[in-house]
């Protein structure tokens, strides 16, 4: 037997036995791509466990008011890489302007709606969704409105105090509501992965990683991120990403992952919490879980 020793490929060889335990357990199995750093990371993890292919599509909830360079570096991935991306928004909401930009609702009212009830409609098919069609190039309607019953998420448990609470396979009810008491216990590296039929279970590959993890392996494999995370001359970067609105920059001169390590060993950060430039958390008083109980990522 060969025993692994360095942290990041234990850390490696963990998530890719749980995607391939989602892979083989999860029919109807979809990946959440936020476009940022850990569901990045997650996507690449996929692609080193499936031999350089991604067998399952990426969803990714556009709510209108995401950074524009987050858009187009998650078309230029799709291209490049050929994955299978599905895109789902609640239309009506922008639509009829029910949005915290249009000054009609508060931040979490409109996290609700752009990305709970908007996350919740696209797994279960109730909306209308777009696929990435490579032949033409372009955004389609997607024609196929199965639901997702298996959903891969890259949250951390280290990121934000409700996610400590999280299981790798984690059960939600028929409307996709969150329920500490009713999570499963995982001991010794064993994971339930057997549920009642109609279940929806969330995949959380990437839970034991640190953000310290996360930038430690960006580096070592050469991952390519959307240059929000680094300083452009400006003396400010984004730690974590979210819609333009309600997501603030941090002072920062890193301009590459080896910087950012540094950063993070420094303990520069270590009293300021990653999603601290996250007003819809500050909304929810410090916590997202009002938002996961209803669904949110």
């Amino acid at each position: 037997m060969i025993k692994i020793t360095d942290p990041l490929d234990k850390l490696e060889a963990q998530s890719i036995f749980i995607l391939r335990e989602a892979y083989y357990h999860f029919k109807d199995l979809g990946m959440l791509w936020s476009i940022g750093k850990d569901s990045t990371v997650m996507l690449c993890l996929a692609k080193k466990a499936f031999l350089g292919h991604v067998p399952f599509p990426l969803i990714h909830i556009d709510t209108h008011y995401k950074i524009p360079e987050m858009i187009e570096y998650r078309d230029q991935l799709v291209k490049e890489w050929g994955l299978q991306m599905i895109v789902g928004q609640d239309t009506e909401s922008l639509k009829t302007k029910q949005t915290f930009p249009d000054g009609n609702i508060g931040r979490l009212e409109c996290c609700k709606r752009l990305k709970t009830s908007a996350l919740k409609n696209t797994l279960s098919g109730e909306s209308e969704r777009l696929k990435f069609d490579h032949l033409k190039m372009e955004y389609v309607l997607d024609d196929d409105l199965k639901a997702f019953t298996g959903v891969i998420a890259g949250i951390r448990a280290d990121e934000e105090g409700s996610r400590s609470k999280e299981r790798y396979f984690s059960p939600r009810n028929e409307k996709n509501q969150w329920k500490v008491g009713s999570q499963p216990p995982e001991f010794w590296n064993q994971y339930k992965t057997e549920f009642a039929q109609g279940t929806h279970v969330r995949i959380h590959p990437i839970l034991d990683w640190t953000e310290l993890n996360v930038w430690e392996y960006i580096e070592r494999e050469k991952i390519p991120m959307v240059s929000l995370y680094f300083d452009q001359g400006t003396g400010k970067r984004y730690r974590s990403l979210g819609c333009y609105p309600c997501t603030n920059s941090v002072e920062s001169t890193a301009k590459t992952p080896s910087e950012i390590i540094q950063e993070l060993k420094s303990g520069k950060f270590s009293q300021i919490a990653e999603r601290s430039g996250r007003e819809q958390d500050k909304a929810d008083g410090g916590s997202l879980e009002s938002l996961r109980r209803d669904g949110y990522m």
